[in-house]
């Protein structure tokens, strides 16, 4: 696809709504929003604008409405499938628009706007002694906005869901310029149709995410994680069915790393070593929280303890400290990281019913090491929600360039797997640019008939975010 050509004239415009501090146009300021951070895509903008007011968003949005001038939306360009990076349209970032609104104790919510990085919220919910329980591994660059319009998980959707329900009210601009106020923070509103959640997980194809009023809970009084060594996944499930029968909804995250991963993080990433003495086939990462003292720790003891006599682990570390726990969860969000060294993967963010996960695992690797013999596999991800990514490395030794030529068709031979386990080709990156074709092919007709007829009702010119979904 050619990139589009914006003209003067809009561009102009767009100028004088913001004034000098509201755009630019510095090739030193662009760089680093028009480049993925795997480098995978590279883009292009004729204009950066940078608005400090929902109103001078509306009116950005109102411009290229009238004009049929495209707009690109970005958080904190952490994506991964590609659709925050523009391709000649214009790229609007909220980078200006930051703020902690409020902060209430009493309906737990806290108000933000859309630029607030992750990180911030959750600094300022431990202000109030309060907590927000989305963690990703991006925190400290992934913006609110973002991860409301990717409706992002994360490692701790077992015990608190997606960003679609950490979300309570929405403020946002709609594609023609009118600025819709729903910050709300009710907890009920039975009043028909949400428009919130035809926003989340939209990116940025219905609107322009501005402010977001969201749930608040309790930090708790103690924690426990530990690393376990297991021998499969058959292994892995039966552990993760202990763990909710001993911590109940205590338990956060349950994240399953391949021997491969652990071994890629420690090679790559500095301060990083294997928690176990002797190396599984597969580690298990649980934390446990309670608001209680004492109790994630007890809890933590006891589900090892039975764990061992069952069988079920051969080798367990719990952290003694919160150093020693960080230290633990970053082996787990370093495997993206730790891969990067080895060159590109073929990488496949899916979700299946928890109980199909050993069978995926089974189908797909049998699948690809017939495909591509030597193909290296280090799966990692979310197990107690059946999401995993499963991503593939070239053989040691390879052509990488000739392993990257040949992802579309192991794609479709992983995501067949997917499919038919009743799965999902994308759990939490979303579609963006990359996965536009391969979703289309699995899609229900009449699901992707109904999604384009709201994006068109919305959007007759198509405006938004225009190379991305359906």
């Amino acid at each position: 696809m050619q990139p589009i050509a914006v003209e003067p004239k809009v561009i102009e415009r767009l100028k004088h709504l913001l004034g000098d501090a509201g755009w630019s146009q510095d090739p030193d300021r662009l760089a680093p929003k028009l480049v993925e951070w795997r480098e995978r895509w590279s883009g292009s903008t004729p204009l950066l604008v940078l608005p400090k007011t929902t109103e001078e968003v509306a009116g950005i949005v109102a411009i290229c409405a009238e004009t049929g001038t495209p707009l690109t939306p970005q958080g904190g360009n952490t994506g991964l499938v590609g659709g925050q990076i523009p391709e000649g349209e214009v790229l609007l970032s909220l980078d200006r628009m930051n703020k902690i609104l409020d902060i209430d104790t009493f309906d737990d919510a806290i108000v933000v706007q859309a630029g607030a990085t992750l990180a911030a919220v959750h600094e300022a919910a431990l202000s109030a002694q309060r907590r927000f329980p989305l963690s990703l591994a991006s925190e400290g660059s992934c913006t609110v906005g973002g991860n409301i319009s990717t409706n992002a998980g994360g490692t701790a959707v077992l015990r608190f869901g997606n960003m679609r329900d950490l979300v309570l009210g929405i403020e946002a601009v709609l594609p023609n310029g009118r600025i819709w106020d729903g910050l709300k923070r009710l907890r009920k509103d039975n009043t028909g149709p949400d428009l919130k959640h035809f926003l989340i997980g939209a990116e940025g194809t219905l609107g322009v995410v501005t402010a977001a009023s969201l749930k608040l809970f309790p930090v708790p009084a103690s924690r426990a994680v530990a690393i376990a060594g297991v021998e499969s996944p058959e292994a892995t499930l039966k552990l993760l069915a202990r763990a909710r029968q001993e911590a109940g909804g205590g338990l956060e995250a349950f994240e399953m790393i391949s021997a491969l991963g652990m071994e890629l993080v420690v090679r790559h990433i500095p301060n990083s070593r294997q928690p176990l003495e002797t190396p599984h086939p597969w580690s298990v990462l649980i934390e446990i929280a309670s608001e209680a003292d004492g109790v994630a720790e007890a809890t933590m003891e006891r589900l090892l303890t039975a764990a061992f006599e069952e069988g079920l682990i051969g080798d367990a570390a719990v952290a003694q400290t919160e150093t020693q726990a960080k230290a633990f969860w970053a082996l787990r969000e370093n495997q993206s990281a730790g891969q990067k060294a080895e060159g590109p993967a073929w990488k496949h963010d899916i979700s299946v019913p928890v109980s199909a996960i050993p069978e995926f695992l089974d189908r797909a690797s049998e699948a690809m090491r017939a495909y591509c013999p030597g193909v290296r596999i280090p799966a990692f991800g979310h197990v107690g929600d059946g999401n995993l990514h499963y991503d593939l490395l070239a053989p040691d030794g390879g052509d990488i360039a000739e392993h990257m030529r040949r992802r579309e068709e192991a794609a479709s031979i992983v995501n067949g797997v997917v499919v038919s386990l009743g799965g999902s080709i994308s759990a939490e990156h979303g579609i963006g640019v990359m996965k536009v074709a391969e979703a289309l092919l699995y899609k229900p007709e009449a699901e992707v008939a109904a999604l384009r007829a709201v994006r068109a009702s919305l959007d007759p010119k198509r405006i938004m975010n225009p190379r991305v979904l359906y």
